[in-house]
């Protein structure tokens, strides 16, 4: 199956959208030149090839990916390789020219492709993608599928109804994979932004799957009770918090640094403050043996192992996973059994 992805321009720098709407209404139309509106009919191929060369020239990323998704996106297709070659040498109407000519000129401002679409691919899902909600990547889905891996072995064990916790939900690509993929499963997700919530709930009522999710917006970092009231214990704890060193945020690409939330990126001077946060919550909100799965900086497992050997005490540190390039990328933490569940045993 042809699927949508961009590469190293979208993937390989952190964790997730960008800031305040002040921010982004600074930046969502920029000062750029658009080519020259066709004199004459134009082919979609020839449209793509011509927009292909401006973002060249103007130092747009994946210039050639930009160009295809947008038309493809506009005849009606998820990639150009699945259109006929038919409708790529047609003459296009007025009406797609003008629309093509729209979409590039924001993309031509260095807004990423998948806001420019208002949609992009992750897993089995199209999401509806719009600023500054962060755009979720590749690596997402490996860690969404060793949430699914776990939890289908659990589930083969006895007809037993599991419960998420998903801190930072954005769009809902993490929850609403989980969801999709497992029918008994129930979700709680929990965003700062209230944009993400926004968005996080219309993707879950676009593919139908709002009975099984609570959606809060809530911010981990300050408002801690009210995360642990809303959780009764959960199996599973998951997160593609903000993890990036603050140092770093400055050298962003312009798509990342102009139209994502940076509060959903940066992680502070380490690169840890809100993966600390949500590890010493975690054993008030995870049932015994209960697991926490963190998408990560490659520098981050070590440094996050000795923090939880020292200060989280009920929390053991499984082991890191490597992501597809071959970096650690996720780390797996478990609850253990708790002193008063011993006692309770003893009696």
């Amino acid at each position: 199956m042809w699927r949508r992805s961009l590469r190293a321009g979208y993937r390989c720098f952190g964790r997730r959208s960008v800031g305040p709407k002040g921010f982004w209404g600074s930046h969502a139309v920029r000062a750029c030149s658009a080519p020259a509106f066709p004199a004459g009919r134009i082919t979609a191929l020839q449209a793509v090839d011509l927009w292909k060369r401006h973002f060249e020239e103007k130092g747009v990323t994946e210039p050639d990916h930009s160009s295809q998704y947008i038309i493809a996106h506009l005849l009606g297709a998820k990639t150009i390789e699945i259109l006929e070659q038919k409708k790529l040498t047609e003459f296009l109407s007025q009406e797609k020219i003008e629309q093509m000519w729209k979409l590039c000129t924001r993309r031509l401002s260095r807004m990423p492709v998948q806001y420019v679409i208002e949609e992009w691919d992750f897993r089995d899902l199209t999401l509806k993608m719009r600023p500054p909600v962060f755009i979720p990547r590749p690596e997402t889905e490996e860690l969404v599928e060793l949430v699914l891996s776990d939890l289908q072995m659990k589930q083969t064990d006895g007809d037993v109804q599991h419960t998420c916790l998903e801190v930072g939900c954005g769009s809902g690509a993490i929850s609403l994979s989980l969801l999709y993929s497992l029918p008994q499963l129930t979700v709680i997700a929990l965003d700062q932004s209230q944009d993400a919530v926004d968005l996080t709930r219309e993707n879950a009522l676009r593919l139908g799957l709002q009975d099984r999710l609570q959606i809060h917006h809530t911010d981990v970092l300050k408002d801690a009770e009210t995360v642990l009231s809303l959780c009764n214990p959960v199996s599973v704890l998951v997160s593609n918090p903000p993890y990036l060193f603050s140092e770093d945020m400055t050298s962003l690409e312009p798509e990342i640094l102009w139209f994502e939330d940076h509060t959903a990126l940066d992680g502070g001077k380490d690169g840890l403050k809100v993966i600390k946060q949500i590890l010493t919550l975690a054993p008030q909100i995870l049932s015994n043996y209960g697991r926490v799965y963190l998408e990560v900086d490659p520098k981050h497992p070590p440094l996050i192992r000795q923090w939880v050997e020292v200060n989280v005490e009920e929390l053991h540190y499984v082991e890191a996973r490597h992501d597809i390039t071959g970096r650690p990328r996720f780390c797996i933490l478990q609850k253990k059994k708790s002193n008063k569940d011993h006692e309770l045993d003893l009696d």
